[in-house]
Order: C-alpha cells, then sequence, then structure tokens
C-alpha cells in the first residue's frame, strides 16, 4: 500500500486546490501593498501557472 502512486484526480484536485489558494494568498499579498490588483483573472492566471509548474515539476 505505501508504494501506490495514489490516484491521479485526487492529486490533480488536490494540485489546483492549493495552487488556487496559494495563488489567491500571494495576489492578496500583493494587492495589500499596492503592487498588483486583486482580481479573479489574477489568482486563476497564477494558479494555472502554478498548477502547471506542479505538474511538470512532478512527471519529470
Amino acid at each position: 500500500m505505501s508504494d501506490s502512486p495514489g490516484d491521479p484526480r485526487v492529486l490533480f484536485v488536490m494540485n489546483v486546490v492549493l495552487s488556487a489558494a496559494f495563488a489567491a494568498f500571494v495576489v492578496w499579498g500583493l494587492s495589500f501593498v499596492d503592487l498588483v490588483p486583486f482580481t479573479l483573472q489574477g489568482v486563476v492566471g497564477l494558479a494555472l501557472v502554478l498548477s502547471l509548474v506542479t505538474y511538470l515539476v512532478v512527471v519529470r
């Protein structure tokens, strides 16, 4: 059981949720110091980038 890679669907959803939460936190922090506005597009864009980078790192 410990050698099981896990269900890829669960890993994908976990990656998306955690990336979105981290992206919201980063964009909120940057908006707090007036560097970027806190927008849904900014959070979604950063979440997509983080998800893609995480996927590429895990697949390699």
